[in-house]
């Protein structure tokens, strides 16, 4: 994907716009922990691994700041049970 994710700490999400959609990951920071509430993909853009995509990038973001998370989101919660070397970022 070449568009690129911007973090707007101000709203507490990750968004990135696919072909003039806004594609974004919600989440809420309490300290030390993220958690991550919902991915929120227009179908016009959907089958492209946008959700994924963000998924991965909030998470290596999330490691990078040392914070853990909480995978509220039922889509992120199964993201990472199938990528495990995301697994010990988990609360």
């Amino acid at each position: 994907m070449e568009e690129p994710i911007v973090h707007h700490a101000d709203r507490d999400c990750f968004e990135v716009v696919v072909d003039g959609h806004p594609c974004r990951l919600d989440y809420t920071r309490s300290a030390d922990t993220l958690s991550l509430n919902s991915v929120q993909v227009p179908k016009a853009v959907g089958g492209r691994g946008i959700a994924g995509h963000l998924t991965r990038h909030v998470l290596d973001w999330a490691r990078e700041q040392r914070l853990q998370v909480r995978p509220v989101c039922p889509y992120v919660a199964a993201w990472i049970q199938r990528h495990p070397d995301y697994a010990d970022l988990v609360a």
